[in-house]
C-alpha cells in the first residue's frame, strides 16, 4: 500500500503519456495482450472501461492472480511503471493535473456503516475476478460490462433469483458460449463471452457467428464468493 501511494504521488511528476504509451506498445500492447492502445486482443481491452487511477496503479503495479497479467512493479523502473500507468488513465479519460497543482476531490457520499461495508465488499479485489466490479461499474469505478445498474432487486433473495434476459448464446464453429452483446453490424459481431469470468470482449465475422435468443448463463454463478450477509451489504450500498 505504501509503494502504490508512492507511485500515485509521483505520477504527476514522472508521467508523461508518450513515455507511457511507448513502454505500453512494448510490454502490453501486442495482439496477444492487451492490443494496440488498450483496444483489445487475447486480453480485455482497457480503454473507455472507467477504471480509476489507483485501479490502474494496483493491478499494474501487482498483476492479477491466476492469470497471465504479471506485476510489473519489479520489471520497469519507477518512471516507467508511472508513465505506463498515466498513459492507461488517458484510454479512460483520466488526465493527470500539472506538476504543483492537485486535482479536485470530488465530495465523498455519505454512506451509513452497513453500505460502507458493501462498497467495499462490492470492490473487493482480494475477491479477484469473484467481485462485483468484475462487471458493474458505479460512480465511475468498476468495469462496464453490463449495462448500468437501473433497478436495485429488493433483497438478497431477489438477487440470487435476478434473471438474465440480455444474455444470448453464441456459437462460432464447435464453439458455444454464453454472451452479452455490444453491438452487431455488416462487418462484425462485438460481444462478451462470458464463460469464465473475467468477461473477454470478442469481435468476429459475422458470417462465423450464431446468435440465439436466451442462455443457461445466470447471475447466480458468478455471486457465489459472497454470503447472504454480504450481498445484504452490497445492496444497502447500491440503494438509493
Amino acid at each position: 500500500m505504501r509503494f502504490l501511494r508512492l507511485l500515485l504521488w509521483m505520477l504527476p511528476a514522472l508521467a508523461s503519456a508518450q513515455n507511457g504509451e511507448d513502454v505500453f506498445a512494448k510490454t502490453c500492447g501486442a495482439g496477444y495482450c492487451h492490443g494496440p492502445k488498450g483496444a483489445g486482443g487475447g486480453a480485455p481491452r482497457l480503454s473507455a472501461r472507467g477504471f480509476d487511477q489507483a485501479f490502474i496503479a494496483n493491478t499494474v503495479a501487482r498483476g492479477v492472480p491466476g492469470t497471465a497479467m504479471p506485476a510489473f512493479a519489479t520489471s520497469l523502473s519507477r518512471p516507467e511503471l508511472a508513465a505506463v500507468v498515466a498513459y492507461v488513465a488517458t484510454l479512460n479519460g483520466i488526465v493527470s493535473p500539472p506538476m504543483g497543482s492537485a486535482a479536485p476531490e470530488p465530495p465523498a457520499p455519505t454512506l451509513s456503516p452497513e453500505a460502507a461495508i458493501g462498497r467495499d465488499l462490492f470492490f473487493d479485489a482480494v475477491r479477484s475476478f469473484a467481485r462485483c466490479a468484475t462487471c458493474h461499474e458505479v460512480n465511475g469505478v468498476g468495469i462496464p460490462v453490463a449495462t448500468p445498474i437501473s433497478k436495485v432487486p429488493a433483497d438478497v433473495a431477489a438477487l440470487r433469483a435476478l434473471t438474465t434476459p440480455a444474455v444470448v448464446t453464441a456459437t462460432m464453429g464447435s464453439e458455444t458460449m454464453p454472451a452479452l452483446m455490444v453491438g452487431r453490424t455488416s462487418r462484425g459481431v462485438m460481444f462478451y463471452d462470458l464463460t469464465t469470468p473475467p468477461p473477454v470482449l470478442r469481435t468476429a465475422d459475422p458470417a462465423t457467428v450464431q446468435i440465439a435468443a436466451g442462455s443457461a448463463w445466470k447471475h447466480s454463478s458468478v455471486i457465489g464468493t459472497y454470503s447472504d450477509r454480504d450481498l445484504a451489504s452490497i445492496l444497502a450500498y447500491l440503494k438509493p
